[in-house]
């Protein structure tokens, strides 16, 4: 299950067949992809990567040793839900932030996006190191310091994706993978039946859980 969220609240709730019918996420999809190129990798490559990763697991079974060992009545169980996988420990920014404390805030937690919350709390948008350092957006290096103190005074909610999706944690994984190569993000918020932000799932956790054991369930 998806949601959607905005600066007004909870603006859509359905599966995912209907979120793709979405006109303001598809909207945001449009002006806010991920580039192809740069320093981050594409989603298109970032699919490409899980399938690659995934062959390897299969074939070389690294893990084939420690399965061995284990008792046999122990069962495994595939990873198949964002609950599986989700950062729990989620970092949020205020929507009323200044774009020099966000970018503060990711660069000491160590997070390359966060979602964006209301005085209240409620999901209303993601924020990106990738978008803080879009080139369209920064001044020119040789723009006066005042231009460059007006960037970094502004308001998140002036550069922040909104509307932005949201996914329950017991959406399936590759559901939750089709939303990301759909919309170009680089992951989503997870919310619980009353829009509180309970998580974050990134294309890095869709990543370690090919390569975890018991494995993600790629073909269930």
């Amino acid at each position: 299950m998806f949601a959607v969220y905005g600066i007004e609240g909870q603006l859509f709730r359905g599966p995912l067949d209907e979120l793709r019918r979405v006109e303001s996420v598809r909207a945001v999809a449009r002006t806010r992809a991920l580039p192809s190129s740069g320093h981050g990798t594409s989603l298109r490559e970032f699919a490409s990567v899980i399938q690659q990763t995934a062959s390897v697991v299969m074939h070389h079974r690294p893990l084939d040793a420690y399965v061995q060992a284990e008792p046999a009545h122990m069962p495994r169980h595939p990873l198949t839900r964002v609950g599986d996988i989700m950062s729990r420990s989620v970092i949020t920014v205020a929507v009323d932030s200044t774009v020099l404390d966000a970018w503060q805030l990711l660069a000491t937690q160590g997070v390359g996006q966060a979602p964006v919350v209301s005085a209240a709390g409620a999901l209303v948008g993601l924020l990106s190191r990738a978008d803080l350092l879009r080139p369209d957006r920064l001044p020119a290096p040789q723009a006066s310091p005042l231009v460059w103190r007006a960037l970094l005074a502004q308001a998140v909610s002036e550069i922040m994706w909104t509307p932005i999706p949201s996914v329950a944690p017991d959406t399936d994984i590759r559901q939750l993978a089709s939303v990301l190569l759909d919309n170009g993000l680089p992951g989503l918020p997870v919310v619980d039946d009353d829009g509180a932000v309970t998580g974050f799932v990134s294309r890095s956790d869709i990543l370690r859980a090919v390569v975890t054991d018991p494995p993600l369930d790629l073909w269930g």
